[in-house]
């Protein structure tokens, strides 16, 4: 038996349940990842043909103040939004891990806007609470304050999306309490004896036990706070307003090749995206030798 027949003889099946998947990525990943990275050398709007412009395109990012603007609101929201967001997350999953009753129930209720929160509805109605006349400034209005239209206001916009992102911390919470669980109930018992107070525990033995599951939420909450997109295109009606201050990277790169149709320039911000996304994720791996911990 020849060496190919012998090959598909033992591995022919798993490669027909394969085939599937193998259409699935070339189709529509590879095949538009690789018209992306050539129509990021092209000047191309879709309607005619594609013309070779080189370098073109990665230069002038650098010479453009909206492109800019677009860089420092995402970075804020990155570097604000994700470290409150796990650490709200791992508040609560701490909370929930002491047995309370209906752990289920808290647990389904705490998830839900994660289900929903990039939804349009729910960036509609943040829009609403934080109105002139939303549920914030009226709580405001209680206590005597006068508010703001948080979300007309360049200094406070960007701030109620990382709330918006903050709040929609379940996803990360179910996780880090999966974590929690796995600790050893014997350690915490020797700690007591010791004379450990719950904040000696929870730094000395819960948070390096479960550095691992800190690990991968942050890694995939970075991943995702840098494609953030439908809360921004929501709030500011995709302008990216008040005064670009919710301008975030994704945003403009869809003005710029759905509204503009310059998607040869779109392009190359979608691969200048990659790239950060690919370096920080590598930063977080490289640093996580330094404090991730990993039993036996």
């Amino acid at each position: 038996m020849g060496k190919f027949k012998l090959f598909w003889k033992n591995n022919g099946i798993g490669y027909l349940f394969l085939t599937p998947w193998l259409i699935g990525i070339l189709t529509l990943t590879a095949i538009p990842m690789g018209a992306s990275l050539y129509f990021s050398f092209t000047s191309y709007d879709m309607f005619n043909a594609p013309t070779w412009v080189g370098l073109d395109n990665y230069l002038s990012l650098f010479s453009d103040a909206k492109w800019l603007q677009s860089v420092k609101v995402t970075l804020i929201y990155v570097l604000l939004g994700v470290p409150f967001q796990l650490a709200f997350a791992l508040f609560i999953a701490v909370i929930l891990n002491k047995g309370i009753g209906g752990l289920r129930v808290y647990r389904a209720v705490y998830y839900v806007p994660s289900l929903f929160g990039g939804s349009v509805a729910i960036a509609i109605l943040w829009r609403q609470i934080f109105g002139g006349n939303g549920l914030v400034n009226n709580i405001l209005g209680k206590f005597g304050f006068e508010g703001i239209n948080w979300i007309s206001t360049p200094d406070t916009a960007l701030y109620t999306l990382i709330i918006l992102m903050i709040w929609q911390f379940g996803a990360s919470m179910v996780i880090f309490l999966a974590g929690l669980k796995q600790v050893p109930v014997e350690l915490y018992e020797s700690a007591k004896i010791d004379g450990a107070g719950s904040l000696k525990q929870f730094f000395q033995i819960t948070l390096p036990l479960i550095t691992p599951v800190v690990f991968f939420n942050l890694v995939m909450g970075i991943i995702g706070a840098f494609q953030a997109f439908t809360p921004a295109y929501i709030v500011s009606g995709g302008t990216g307003g008040p005064l670009n201050s919710t301008l975030f990277y994704t945003l403009y790169l869809y003005q710029k090749g759905f509204t503009q149709f310059a998607m040869g320039y779109a392009s190359a911000m979608a691969w200048i995206l990659l790239i950060v996304i690919a370096f920080a994720t590598a930063i977080v791996f490289a640093t996580s030798k330094k404090w991730v911990y990993y039993q036996g």
